[in-house]
């Protein structure tokens, strides 16, 4: 553990411990939350992923939206790339393609705060086996 040194390192260790316990708290019951999942495979990080990720944390923190933002592998939309999931409580997840920090908060602004959709998502084309029979 570093040694504190000035009152700036105490505010940023501040920072940094109520920043683990928000998310800590926000783990117990994430399907009370709107849950984003950031597409953070190779092509989703090459296409600004990391950036996107970025800016829904900061909109989320600055508005204090109920929410919660992790990362997830590929989700087969490598041509859409950055992609997002929005999972709303009570709704099925909505998953948008060719995401930038503009159209990040513009999710946030539109879908998850009002429910409007907006362009830009990927619609759900295959079935399962079992939908099949």
């Amino acid at each position: 553990m570093n040694k504190i040194k000035s009152l700036d390192d105490l505010r940023k260790m501040k920072q940094s411990l109520e920043h683990g316990m928000n998310i800590r708290e926000k783990s117990n019951s994430p399907e009370s939350l709107v849950q984003i999942r950031v597409a953070m495979a190779t092509c989703g990080i090459a296409a600004g992923a990391r950036t996107v990720m970025n800016t829904l944390i900061e909109k989320i923190e600055k508005e204090k939206i109920p929410a919660v933002v992790t990362q997830g592998g590929c989700m087969g939309y490598c041509y859409a790339e950055p992609t997002i999931e929005v999972k709303v409580p009570g709704k099925d997840p909505v998953v948008f393609g060719n995401v930038d920090s503009k159209v990040a908060i513009e999710i946030v602004d539109k879908y998850i705060v009002n429910g409007e959709l907006i362009d830009g998502v990927i619609p759900t084309n295959y079935q399962t086996i079992n939908e099949q029979k």
